[in-house]
């Protein structure tokens, strides 16, 4: 064995449960497909994006926007983990070009709360449909329980304190 090449690395598979996998061997089959998907994933979005001279925070800024009309900063920061100094920069850009306009709240005027323009929503749902696309071809090639369980396997990967804010915001479910 020629010792200038690293040894393989094995492949560990979970038996009944992600307990049973030893934390210290990398999984880099999963990490490397993860990181292989997501390219392509974002591909297709990112074509179009390039068009407006946006990137991929707008378009995380757009998609929940406009999926929760009248989402707070507060909230939306919260939704994204970034810093008010980075939403700002991308927030107003979408805002200068028309995609999304911020309007003052009713009960607290401090508050801004962000609805997606015609043409905003318009460019949301050509990128979500881009990438429902390609979600609905790969479930297409699994079994039909496929949905299922790849949304549990991604909420899994969800920090389990954040879980079930992230499943209300997905699904509308209520926080318990």
């Amino acid at each position: 064995m020629d010792p200038t090449v690293p040894e393989a690395i094995p492949v560990i598979r979970p038996r009944t449960s992600g307990a049973d996998v030893l934390a210290e061997t990398p999984a880099y089959d999963l990490i490397e497909l993860f990181f292989f998907a997501y390219r392509d994933f974002v591909s297709d979005p990112d074509r179009i994006l390039d068009e407006y001279n946006f990137g991929r925070a707008h378009h995380r800024v757009l998609h929940f926007v406009d999926r929760q009309p009248g989402l707070t900063i507060a909230e939306l920061l919260d939704i994204l983990r970034i810093t008010k100094q980075s939403l700002n920069r991308v927030l107003k850009e979408l805002i200068e070009k028309g995609f999304i306009e911020s309007r003052t709240g009713t009960a607290d005027r401090r508050q801004r709360h962000l609805h997606a323009t015609p043409q905003g929503r318009h460019l949301a749902l050509k990128l979500a449909r881009l990438q429902t696309r390609r979600i609905m071809h790969a479930l297409a090639e699994m079994d039909p329980e496929a949905k299922n369980l790849v949304s549990g396997y991604l909420l899994a990967l969800i920090d389990q304190d954040d879980r079930a804010h992230v499943q209300r915001l997905v699904f509308g479910e209520k926080e318990t």
